[in-house]
């Protein structure tokens, strides 16, 4: 089976600065593979460790994919190669030029089965995998947290509120897996040397024949939250009289 799965970067948290007018620094962030992608990552080399086949890596952005380590990360955990799409016209891409761009790789790599993680860890949108299989006309289903795979088709289950529904697939198709899919593995060293030697390629919008003329969105501004000072309201029991004043604590708030 050829598996896609799909990932994007986003910068460490605990990295990024908020400046006194609210706006953010990414200057000092490391960047990472959304834990949300690892999730589908692990997916895909399951299924591949389990049937046979090959798991391609594939992430569209700007000249930050383009960083070694990074590199590295992904490879390591079981892909058997890695193909980035890097152009300056997907810095801030929205997930409708996300998807068109990841569709024209796809096609070109070609694929059984593409993985998706449930958002980016960063926007957290849960539009890519939707949009990508509308734009490959495939079936595609989101939200699922387990994959058998039977042959022309998979067995997929999704946690609803109150049961568990299975669907069956038929391929090729696009998924989008819940984080409670799995538990993303963690490379050892052999892995992390062996992803050096996996081959890497690299294209651009021009490359894949990807034209969006249309500005969908544009991105004003991102400002951090205002500050505000803790109330440090301390109700220490959980009777019914510190209830009724907690209630009535959020009724303050929210008018």
């Amino acid at each position: 089976m050829n598996i896609i799965v799909c990932y994007k970067i986003a910068a460490e948290e605990q990295d990024i600065v908020v400046r006194q007018d609210r706006t953010l620094s990414f200057e000092r962030a490391e960047w990472k593979i959304g834990q949300y992608d690892l999730n589908a990552v692990e997916a895909g080399v399951k299924i591949m460790e389990e049937v046979g086949g090959k798991v391609s890596a594939l992430s569209v952005g700007d000249k930050t994919l383009d960083n070694s380590k990074l590199k590295k990360s992904i490879l390591s955990r079981g892909p058997s190669d890695l193909c980035l799409v890097i152009d300056e016209n997907l810095k801030d891409a929205d997930t409708y030029l996300t998807a068109l761009t990841l569709a024209g790789a796809a096609r070109k790599i070609g694929f059984d089965l593409i993985l998706c993680g449930e958002g980016s860890a960063d926007l957290y949108n849960q539009q890519v995998g939707i949009q990508l299989g509308e734009m490959l006309g495939v079936p595609v289903v989101n939200a699922v947290s387990k994959i058998t795979p039977q042959g022309e088709s998979i067995l997929v289950e999704r946690n609803l509120e109150d049961e568990v529904e299975v669907l069956e697939i038929s391929l090729p198709a696009v998924v989008s897996v819940s984080s409670d899919i799995n538990i993303s593995r963690i490379p050892g060293m052999k892995e992390i040397l062996g992803a050096s030697k996996k081959p890497v390629v690299t294209w651009t919008l021009q490359d894949l024949e990807v034209v969006d003329d249309t500005k969908r969105l544009k991105l004003e501004s991102v400002l951090a939250p205002e500050q505000m000072d803790r109330k440090k309201i301390i109700l220490e029991s959980d009777s019914a009289e510190n209830i009724a004043v907690f209630c009535e604590y959020i009724r303050k708030e929210l008018r």
